[in-house]
Order: structure tokens, then C-alpha cells, then sequence
């Protein structure tokens, strides 16, 4: 197994430190877990948002809608310009732009998330191989252990 750029024989390391590495590895991968659901909730909001600028167009000019103000409160408003639109780019700050830029914007955001949840899942999938190797040489180890023990507990004989 490479640690660091180091090679470590686990069958070399004692059981607490077979379990440090194996809580490591789990810490990461559950960092890994909840960075990969991170983006895709970012991903999804990035295809609602983008289906949602697909949806208008000069029809809609003058209807009404809701508007929301946050996730659950929405106020009654009316389109009036359906050719530019602001856009949420994070931390409160927002841009103005035209349907055709908005839609590559998102086209951008999208692919983007996607090459970096691409990125993670390789990494996780070798954690995870990672650490049911430890656990294989854990288990072993404390056969071994259990077997050397009963070994040395037969009764002798009189």
C-alpha cells in the first residue's frame, strides 16, 4: 500500500495501528462521500437553472409568475424583459446576461461539476479498496491471534 508516496507492508503493522490506518481511511472517504453529494446538488441546481432559461422565451413577456425571494417564500411579479436575466454566481453577487449567455454559463457550470465529481469517484473507489484490504489483514491478523491463544490454552495432560 502507498502512503504518502511510501511503500508500508501492512502485514508489518500491529493491530491498533492497522485500525488508526483503517479510521484514516474512513474519515477520507467520508469527507469524499459528502464532497461528491455536494457537487451533485451543485450540478442539479446548475441543469434546473438551465432548464428553466430554456423554458423562456418572447411568449412569456408580460405573464405573471412567482418569484421566489427565498427557497420557501414567493412574491406574485411579471416578466418584462425575457431576453436578459440575472444569474446567482455565488456569494450574493449577480450577473446580468442574455438568454444565449446564460445558457452557455450553465452549459460551463455543468461540465465543469461533472469533470470534478469525475475526478473524486476514482479517488473514492480506491479508498474503499484501500480499506477493505486493511480490514482483510485486520481479520487475518486476529485469526492468528486467536488461533496462537488457543494454541497456548490446551490443557496438559496428568
Amino acid at each position: 500500500m502507498s502512503e504518502g508516496g511510501q511503500q508500508v507492508d501492512l502485514m508489518q503493522l500491529q493491530l491498533p495501528q492497522l485500525n488508526v490506518l483503517k479510521e484514516q481511511l474512513d474519515q477520507e472517504m467520508e469527507m469524499m462521500q459528502s464532497s461528491l453529494q455536494q457537487l451533485k446538488i451543485a450540478q442539479s441546481r446548475f441543469v434546473e437553472s438551465s432548464e428553466s432559461i430554456g423554458k423562456l422565451n418572447s411568449d412569456n413577456d408580460g405573464k405573471e409568475m412567482l418569484v421566489p425571494l427565498t427557497s420557501s417564500l414567493y412574491v406574485p411579479g411579471k416578466l418584462q424583459d425575457v431576453n436578459n436575466v440575472l444569474i446567482d454566481i455565488g456569494t450574493g453577487y449577480y450577473v446580468e446576461k442574455s438568454l444565449e449567455e446564460s445558457k452557455k454559463y450553465f452549459k460551463r457550470k455543468i461540465e465543469f461539476v461533472t469533470k470534478q465529481m469525475e475526478k473524486v469517484q476514482p479517488i473514492l473507489i480506491e479508498k474503499s479498496k484501500m480499506r477493505q484490504i486493511v480490514m482483510d489483514v485486520m481479520n487475518m491478523k486476529i485469526q492468528t491471534q486467536m488461533a496462537s491463544m488457543q494454541g497456548q490454552q490446551k490443557p496438559v495432560a496428568s
